[in-house]
């Protein structure tokens, strides 16, 4: 299945605008915005409960290049 990226807007409470690209559901959301600097380990980032009601923002600009692990039922 290939996504396809999508322009976004991340928009701070103090006016700041970061334009980039987003994926899966395409609607407005708010929320603390919160980082993750890791080089390896974003799929499970990505579905840490830890995250939820965060905006979670990965920052190594090569995250997307080695794919995710397919869907394994536990």
């Amino acid at each position: 299945m290939i996504t396809r990226r999508q322009e976004s807007k991340l928009i701070l409470e103090d006016g700041s605008i970061f334009h980039g690209f987003s994926f899966g559901s395409k609607k407005v959301v708010n929320g603390e915005v919160v980082f993750n600097t890791g080089m390896v380990g974003y799929p499970e980032a990505l579905t840490d409960p830890s995250y939820h009601g965060q905006i979670l923002v990965l920052t190594y600009p090569l995250i997307g290049n080695y794919g995710v692990p397919g869907y394994e039922k536990q």
